[in-house]
């Protein structure tokens, strides 16, 4: 098994490539871009994150929530993201730009100001998360529980605001 263990890769672009099953445990990546890459079951371990971009990527069965929780920095463009975990990260500012993102979870996370612009959420799972200030306005299929989870100043639109209402079983007419 290939592993980029406890390596510093910065300023690679790494295009077409099948990580699967593949570790990062211990790495540090700066400024890293992987575009058209299978990032499945690949293992985080300590990861850290700076200013790094999936593009056009498949990334399933990935617990983000495992990796280095400082300065954590990455944006999903293009994506699509499954059966992975976000849980109990601050993920501030954090971008998914027309993404698939479906079942995951965002369990205790911080996605205050954060963007899901033109992305799909279906199965997404978001319990006592911050939500203030972030914006849905373009993102569909989701559903989130307002007594379960801060949605200050959140910003949606309609007819997807009724992903907001689920909770309470309210028939729309």
């Amino acid at each position: 098994m290939n592993t980029f263990q406890e390596k510093t890769l910065e300023s690679k672009h790494f295009k077409n490539e099948d990580f699967t099953g593949k570790s990062f445990n211990g790495s540090t990546l700066i400024k890293c871009v992987f575009e058209n890459c299978n990032i499945s079951n690949v293992s985080l371990v300590y990861t850290n994150f700076q200013e790094v971009v999936f593009n056009n990527c498949k990334i399933m069965g990935i617990d983000f929530s495992k990796i280095n929780t400082f300065l954590i920095d990455f944006t999903f463009k293009n994506s699509a993201i499954s059966l992975s975990s976000f849980s109990n990260l601050m993920l501030k500012n954090i971008t998914f730009e027309s993404c698939d993102i479906h079942d995951c979870d965002f369990f205790k996370t911080d996605l205050s100001k954060s963007k899901f612009h033109n992305s799909s959420l279906k199965g997404s799972r978001f319990q006592m998360a911050n939500l203030s200030f972030a914006d849905f306005q373009t993102a569909r299929n989701y559903t989130i529980d307002p007594t379960q989870n801060t949605i200050k100043k959140i910003k949606v639109s309609f007819p997807e605001l009724i992903g907001l209402l689920d909770c309470f079983n309210i028939e729309i007419m």
